[in-house]
């Protein structure tokens, strides 16, 4: 999985390439901790992500939780396979899916 963080005044870009699972989550976890500290629009782009786990929903929720406080959190390029497992986990009502 490849992270690449582009930070323009209050606004963060996470793109994420790759699988978002078990193994590779606390890899993204530790990127974003203390890293949306003054941000205030967080958008990931998953045109490059080929799966989703749970592991990777819990960090997507935890960012969620932190964003409700002092921004908005979107998510864009959803690929079918993930927008499915949004769709199936109720995730698709939760997030901002653009």
């Amino acid at each position: 999985m490849n992270i690449e963080k582009t930070a323009v005044g209050t606004a963060l870009t996470v793109k994420v390439e790759g699988r978002l699972d078990t193994s590779t989550s606390p890899k993204l976890e530790e990127e974003l901790k203390g890293g949306v500290d003054g941000i205030d629009d967080l958008v990931f782009d998953f045109e490059k992500l080929e799966y989703i786990s749970s592991a990777g929903l819990r960090v997507l929720l935890s960012m969620q939780k932190i964003m409700n406080r002092q921004g908005k959190m979107r998510i864009k390029n959803v690929n079918e396979t993930v927008m499915e497992i949004f769709e199936i986990t109720g995730f698709s009502d939760i997030l901002t899916i653009e």
